[in-house]
């Protein structure tokens, strides 16, 4: 992956795989606290221009990728969240491609039927980012992607997203490299190819973003669940039960 993303001699960015990305086991540290004046969430807020310039050497999301130039770890070593992350990714799609990414999604995933346009955050270098609040869709159109996902990447006859990828995503991840904070919301938790996986054995995976945000995916259940929210916390364990066990009780009431 390293000729696709932005790098530098001294980047961590370098010897980056594209499974150490999608799967955020990279050993790049990355400050994830949304309230604080200068973490690193804060200063790609700052490169995306959702917030105020603190920092005017970095203008742009790829200048803040250079900027990451240590490691806390060996890649793959463990599960750390990092949105940097998928911004890095956001790239490496661009550049492998040579097309923007709202031409991508557009060509590649807009033919599952979407009825609106989506949008995304464009840093003051043009690029689209495609991290969580940064790209914008409606609500109906985010069931579509739930039901994509659900129809094991096949919807209406049309091949949109490979068998084996949908698949890899649901059973593909190592329990063991997490743990810690993500445990006390989902006990059997994993992530894996950018989403959150609820339970390893059963393969029911999810979406999920701050403020609430949320598509669940079901397979063994047959369903799908899109939850557009604004929590006055960007993120809340509390919160975040209730809705899944929301959706629990519907799955059941579904099944009974």
């Amino acid at each position: 992956m390293s000729d696709k993303a932005p790098s530098s001699e001294n980047s961590s960015a370098a010897a980056i795989s594209a499974v150490h990305v999608l799967d955020m086991i990279s050993g790049v540290p990355f400050d994830e606290t949304y309230t604080a004046l200068y973490s690193g969430m804060s200063q790609l807020d700052v490169a995306s221009r959702w917030k105020d310039r603190c920092n005017p050497s970095r203008l742009h999301v790829c200048d803040l990728i250079l900027s990451l130039k240590d490691l806390e770890c060996p890649h793959g070593a463990f599960f750390r969240y990092r949105s940097i992350e998928t911004d890095l990714l956001s790239c490496v799609l661009q550049r492998a491609a040579t097309a923007a990414l709202g031409k991508l999604a557009s060509r590649e995933l807009w033919p599952m039927g979407a009825e609106e346009d989506a949008y995304f955050t464009v840093d003051a270098a043009a690029m689209p980012l495609c991290l969580g609040r940064r790209r914008i869709a409606t609500l109906r159109d985010y069931a579509r992607f739930a039901l994509l996902h659900l129809r094991g990447g096949e919807i209406d006859g049309r091949r949109i997203v490979p068998a084996d990828w949908i698949a890899g995503t649901r059973f593909g991840a190592d329990p063991a490299l997490f743990g810690g904070i993500f445990q006390k919301i989902l006990p059997a938790v994993a992530y894996h190819n950018q989403f959150w996986i609820e339970d390893t054995t059963r393969g029911v995976y999810m979406a999920r973003g701050v403020f609430g945000q949320l598509i669940y995916i079901g397979p063994v259940a047959d369903l799908a669940a899109v939850v557009l929210s604004s929590w006055p916390e960007f993120v809340s364990r509390v919160r975040m039960r209730t809705a899944l066990a929301v959706i629990g009780a519907i799955r059941g009431a579904l099944s009974s």
